[in-house]
C-alpha cells in the first residue's frame, strides 16, 4: 500500500507534458467504471422493487442486530489481525530471530488457506471428540474452548486476514529510512524507546491499511462465519436470496453491507494519502538489527503458534480426512474433476483481469488525474462490493439483458475477473512505473515499430507484474466461494464447492481430496509470489 502512494510525484513527474489520457485507455476505465455501477443499479432496483416497503428491513430490530455483529466482527478481527502481523513482521525484518527467511514464508502463507477451509479445520480439532481434544485428553484437557459464535469467527478471521498486515508492514519496515531511528537513538533513546518513538509513527498508515483489508474481508465474508454459527449481514443476504426468496430484502441487506464496504475503502484511501507524506523517498539504506535477547525464545513461540493455529491445524486436519478418504476411487475421481473446473475457471480470470489491467494500470500510473484517479476508486469499489451482491447483479443482467450469457461458465470468469481486477493493477503498478513514456518514443524514433516497442522494451519491465498478478488473481479465483456457489452452471465444480458441500453436511471423506488439492494449489501459488518477492511490494 505505501509503495503506492510513495510513486505519486514520480508518476507525475513522468506524465509531464503528456496529461491527457488516449480515447481507447478511457474507453477502457469506462467499461471497468459501468461494470462497477451496474451492480450497485441492480440492488437499488431490486430494493425499489420492495415498494413503499422497501426501506421496511431497515427497521426491524434484527437488522439493526446484525449491522452491529458486522461492525464489531470487523473491528475484533482488525484488532487480532494487527495484533498477529504487525509483531510478525517486524520479527522477520528488524530482529536477530532465527530463521528470518523461513519465518517470513510462514507468516504470509496462510494467504492459501481459505477461510472457510480453516474453519472447518478448527471445528474438526477443537470440537469434543476433535482431533486435538484427543490429543490433548491425557494432559486433563478434556475439552477446549468452544470455536463457534463470535470468538471462534474473530480467531480464525484474524489468522486468515493476518498476512494482509504482514504484507503491508513488511513493505513500509524495508522501505523505512534508518535515519528517523538513528536520530532518535542518538537523542538517548534505547532500542525499544527508539522503534516506539520514531519507527511505529512512520509505520501506522501501512498497519492502517492492512488492518482495513482485514476489516473488508471480514465484513464480506461468508463461508467461515457460516461454519461457525455467528451471524452477519453477509449470511442473511444468502439466506434471504436461497432460501426465503425475498430478494428485495436481500438487495436493502446488500446495499447497506456495500455502504460500510465502501467507507472502508474511502477509509483505505485517506490512509494511503496520509503514507505519501510519511513515505521516505531516494536510495534505500537497511536499518540496524535490533537483537532479542531474552525474547528470542518468546519470540520464537509466538510465530511458531500462529503458524500452527493458521497452517497447522488446516494441514493436519486434511491429514486425518485423507486417510479417511483412502480406497474411495469415487471421490478421487470428483476431485480431479472439480481441480480441472478450477484451474480452467480461475486461470481464465486470471488471464482476463491481466487483460484488463494492462491499459488500466498505464492509465493509472502514466496518465495521473481526475480520470485515473476515478478508475482507481471504482477498481477498489468492485472489490469493496460483496461477493454474494455481486453475483446477484450478474445473474440479474444476464437473465434480462443477456439471456444467452445466464448460467454460463463464461459469466462466472467475468465475474472473477471483475471482483479481482484491483489485484491484477496492483502487481502492474510498480513495473508500469519503470515503462517510461519517453523511452518508448525515443525506440519509435529510431525506427522501432509498436510491436517492437512491446516486445523488446515493454514485455521485459512488466514480466514481473504480469507473473504476479496472473498468480493473485488465480489464487484469489481458486479460493472464491459465494461467486461459484451462485454462477456456476449445472454440471459445473469446483475445489471449493465440492470442499464447501461435502464438509458442511460431515462427509469430511469427500471433502478431503478437494481440501487437500485446493491447498496445494493455493501453496504453490503463495511460493511463485515469495519467491518473484512481489508480494512484499
Amino acid at each position: 500500500m505505501t509503495s503506492v502512494a510513495s510513486t505519486s510525484s514520480l508518476t507525475r513527474v513522468r506524465s509531464k507534458g503528456r496529461t491527457r489520457p488516449p480515447l481507447s485507455l478511457l474507453a477502457v476505465a469506462a467499461v471497468v467504471g459501468l461494470a462497477a455501477l451496474l451492480p450497485i443499479a441492480y440492488l437499488v432496483v431490486r430494493a425499489l422493487e420492495g415498494g413503499s416497503g422497501a426501506l421496511e428491513p431497515l427497521m426491524r430490530a434484527r437488522t439493526l442486530e446484525l449491522v452491529v455483529s458486522t461492525v464489531t466482527l470487523g473491528l475484533a478481527v482488525v484488532v487480532g489481525a494487527v495484533g498477529l502481523g504487525v509483531p510478525l513482521a517486524w520479527l522477520t525484518v528488524r530482529t536477530d530471530l532465527p530463521a528470518r527467511r523461513a519465518w517470513s514464508i510462514l507468516a504470509i502463507a496462510p494467504l492459501a488457506v481459505p477461510s472457510y477451509l480453516l474453519a472447518f479445520a478448527f471445528v474438526g480439532a477443537f470440537a469434543p471428540r476433535g482431533w486435538l481434544t484427543e490429543l490433548l485428553g491425557p494432559l486433563g484437557l478434556e475439552r477446549l474452548p468452544s470455536v463457534y459464535g463470535f470468538a471462534g469467527a474473530v480467531v480464525v478471521l484474524s489468522l486468515a486476514t493476518a498476512p494482509y498486515v504482514v504484507i503491508a508492514t513488511r513493505a513500509a519496515l524495508v522501505r523505512l529510512d534508518p535515519a528517523t531511528e538513528e536520530a532518535a537513538r542518538s537523542l538517548g533513546d534505547g532500542p525499544w524507546a527508539a522503534v516506539r518513538t520514531a519507527v511505529l509513527p512512520v509505520l501506522l498508515p501501512a498497519i492502517g491499511a492492512g488492518g482495513l483489508l482485514a476489516c473488508l474481508y471480514a465484513i464480506a465474508d461468508f463461508g467461515a462465519v457460516s461454519i461457525l454459527r455467528y451471524d452477519t449481514l453477509a449470511t442473511a443476504i444468502y439466506s434471504q436470496y436461497r432460501f426465503s426468496f425475498d430478494r428485495s430484502s436481500a438487495a436493502v441487506l446488500a446495499l447497506l453491507l456495500l455502504a460500510l464496504a465502501l467507507a472502508l475503502v474511502w477509509a483505505e484511501g485517506r490512509i494511503r494519502r496520509r503514507a505519501a507524506l510519511v513515505t521516505p523517498h531516494g536510495r534505500r539504506r537497511v536499518g540496524s538489527v535490533v537483537r532479542l535477547g531474552r525474547w528470542r525464545l518468546p519470540s520464537m513461540v509466538f510465530a511458531g503458534t500462529v503458524a500452527f493455529l493458521a497452517l497447522g491445524i488446516p494441514v493436519v486436519t486434511i491429514g486425518l480426512w485423507l486417510l479417511s478418504a483412502v480406497g474411495g476411487d469415487q471421490v478421487v475421481e470428483l476431485g480431479v474433476g472439480a481441480l480441472r473446473d478450477s484451474l480452467l475457471i480461475a486461470g481464465s480470470a486470471a488471464l482476463l483481469a491481466v487483460l484488463v489491467a494492462l491499459p488500466m494500470a498505464r492509465l493509472v500510473v502514466h496518465f495521473p488525474g481526475r480520470w485515473a484517479s476515478l478508475s482507481e476508486r471504482l477498481l477498489y469499489a468492485i472489490y469493496a462490493i460483496p461477493g454474494i451482491s455481486l453475483a446477484l447483479a450478474i445473474v440479474y443482467f444476464t437473465l434480462n439483458a443477456v439471456p444467452w450469457l445466464y448460467q454460463t461458465l463464461l459469466a462466472l470468469i467475468i465475474a472473477v475477473a471483475l471482483r479481482y481486477l484491483v489485484q491484477a493493477v496492483g502487481a502492474l503498478r510498480g513495473p508500469m512505473l519503470q515503462v517510461s513514456p519517453r523511452t518508448m518514443e525515443a525506440a519509435r524514433a529510431l525506427g522501432e515499430g509498436s510491436l517492437g516497442v512491446l516486445q523488446t522494451i515493454t514485455l521485459p519491465l512488466l514480466r514481473p507484474g504480469l507473473v504476479a498478478g496472473v498468480t493473485l488473481v488465480l489464487l484469489s479465483g481458486l479460493k472464491e466461494l459465494p461467486l461459484t456457489l451462485l454462477l456456476a452452471p449445472p454440471g459445473t465444480s469446483t475445489l471449493a464447492t465440492e470442499l464447501w458441500d461435502a464438509a458442511r453436511e460431515a462427509y469430511y471423506a469427500q471433502a478431503a481430496i478437494p481440501a487437500a488439492l485446493l491447498l496445494g494449489v493455493s501453496f504453490v501459488s503463495v511460493a511463485v509470489l515469495v519467491r518473484r518477492g512481489e508480494v512484499e511490494a
